[in-house]
């Protein structure tokens, strides 16, 4: 069976307030020419299908009419799991209509482990791969909390409860397999983090993902985990192996997901597996849009800027001042570069007034350029407290944090 594994869409997602539906469409586009193209029989989504809990109906329509066009290519089978972005009663609202074109939801943990169990079959209906489609696990999921229990209580259970879970459901799929009586390979799919993986940072920000599982809370260690023939991972934007294992992989955000990312090539994976071997090959996505990051002093973005016009540069810009001189009109002299061109500059950030917003508190900043974290942090910094109450403090913010974006909007 062949397979196309993704995730991280996104759908619906923006970028300092710019809509990006016309790149996802493009994406979802190109990712039909491809199922046809490469003869795909199998498409596994690992979650964050959309941006928010609330899609629009925009995000919706793009999503459902990529179903509906799947259904008419080689794709036989598609299995969709929910991600910490997603809202699990929405995903799951559909299942059982979408069963009928097999696209198998499972937007949520399932009460019965055996339901996150799925057997693929050939066009002659031969049981060919069995796949254990594990959505994002949220801590109400997998971990029971206990009066006056500690921090790393609740860090250690919430680990333990999720290789847990994974384990029951790989149970499943052996059962299931033994039961049919054949050597069949059994995929896993995740949406989680994996200790080990890769993950840039800048002011705070993970490349996009929301960073539920705060610090070390709740990553996995890989040697935890079942044995999967091949594990398709989602979470993570950066496409990359795991812990060297070439069978496990994320297959990282089809789109650029802020300006950190926009030297990544974007990628999705394709498994083809026969008998027992596996082979992998990772296809490169194009880009749908043009970015491009200026950094350094003033005389440095001006030359950048005017080469960007020179090269009639028709794309999204974020410039980063850094230089030592203090600018006052920084944002004024930029747009003036960029008049009557196809350059749009969506940010400017000003380095030295922002570390000397942070440092002494002289000038105002945009909230923006903070999360919530550094927010809190600057807090308990104002107010004396300790070192060790700062740990525990941290801690307890973090959960409120990840309580928050774990709420199901959509859920009555």
């Amino acid at each position: 069976m062949k397979i196309l594994h993704t995730s991280d869409w996104h759908i619906g997602s923006t970028l300092y307030g710019r809509k990006r539906y016309d790149e996802s469409e493009r994406f979802l586009q190109w990712l039909v020419e491809t199922i046809k193209n490469q003869s795909i029989e199998a498409l596994l989504v690992a979650g964050d299908i959309f941006d928010t809990s609330t899609p629009s109906n925009t995000a919706q329509e793009l999503y459902y009419r990529f179903l509906n066009e799947v259904s008419r290519t080689t794709c036989r089978h598609v299995i969709v799991t929910g991600g910490n972005h997603d809202s699990p009663s929405f995903l799951d609202a559909p299942k059982a209509l979408l069963k009928a074109f097999n696209v198998y939801v499972v937007g949520s943990a399932a009460e019965r482990e055996e339901d996150e169990v799925y057997v693929l079959k050939d066009a002659d209906n031969n049981p060919e791969v069995i796949v254990c489609a594990v959505p994002f696990l949220r801590d109400r999921d997998v971990r029971q909390s206990s009066e006056g229990e500690s921090y790393r209580d609740k860090e250690n259970r919430l680990v333990e409860g999720i290789i847990s879970h994974y384990q029951k459901v790989y149970e499943e799929a052996c059962k299931e397999r033994n039961e049919l009586g054949k050597s069949l390979p059994i995929i896993g799919m995740g949406h989680l983090f994996i200790a080990g993986s890769s993950i840039y940072k800048r002011s705070g920000e993970t490349n996009g993902e929301r960073d539920l599982y705060v610090g070390s809370l709740g990553q996995v260690p890989a040697d935890r985990l079942p044995f999967f023939d091949y594990f398709a991972l989602g979470h993570l934007h950066i496409p990359q192996k795991v812990a060297g294992c070439e069978n496990i992989r994320y297959s990282g955000s089809p789109m650029v997901m802020n300006f950190d990312e926009i030297h990544q090539q974007k990628s999705v994976e394709i498994v083809d597996i026969h008998d027992q071997n596996v082979d992998i090959q990772t296809v490169p996505v194009p880009a749908f849009r043009h970015f491009e990051q200026i950094k350094g002093d003033w005389d440095s973005i001006e030359a950048n800027l005017k080469r960007l016009k020179e090269e009639s540069f028709a794309g999204w810009v974020e410039v980063i001042y850094e230089g030592q001189e203090a600018i006052g009109n920084l944002r004024e002299r930029v747009y003036k570069l960029v008049e009557n061109t196809s350059i749009e500059v969506l940010k400017i950030q000003n380095a030295m007034l922002f570390n000397a917003v942070m440092k002494q508190y002289e000038k105002e900043v945009e909230l923006q350029d903070l999360n919530p974290a550094d927010v809190f942090d600057q807090c308990l910094t104002d107010h004396g407290i300790p070192d060790d109450q700062k740990v525990v403090l941290k801690g307890l913010f973090s959960e409120v944090c990840r309580q928050i974006s774990e709420a199901d909007n959509q859920k009555e």
